[in-house]
């Protein structure tokens, strides 16, 4: 397996905890409070720090497991499943950021809009790196 492809399964199973922690987070906070509650920022960092430390830790393992492989240029192969794998989640990301945006329309929650939208890029972020793991194995 290639090193940008462990360093893609890193970054997903990252992503999909970060997501699972930030979307449990907020439904329970929700849920005590009776309503949608407003975006936080030390939720927001403990997201962020979450994220660093297990993308961090993966890599120092994968980099320490093949050190060559680590410092390899990316070659003509990779530098295309990055292009694919960037250019169809920049739809998901799209489709994601104009359907909060019509559900701002019809709702009107700020909150709402920013939760999605967030949303939106950490679904569209984990899709890209799932699709490079997909081309890398196509």
């Amino acid at each position: 397996m290639p090193f940008r492809e462990k360093s893609a399964w890193i970054m997903s199973v990252a992503l999909l905890f970060g997501g699972a922690f930030y979307f449990f987070a907020v439904l329970s906070g929700s849920s005590a409070a009776g309503g949608l509650i407003s975006p936080n920022i030390p939720l927001i960092v403990i997201y962020t720090v979450c994220l660093v430390v297990i993308a961090t830790a993966g890599h120092i393992v994968i980099a320490m497991l093949a050190p060559k492989d680590a410092n390899a240029p990316v070659d003509e192969r990779e530098q295309q499943i990055f292009i694919r794998a960037g250019h169809y989640s920049s739809y998901l990301i799209g489709l994601g950021i104009v359907l909060s945006l019509g559900l701002y329309i019809v709702g009107g929650s700020g909150d709402l809009l920013f939760y999605t939208v967030f949303a939106s890029l950490m679904i569209g972020q984990t899709a890209e790196y799932l699709l490079q793991i997909l081309f890398y194995r196509t």
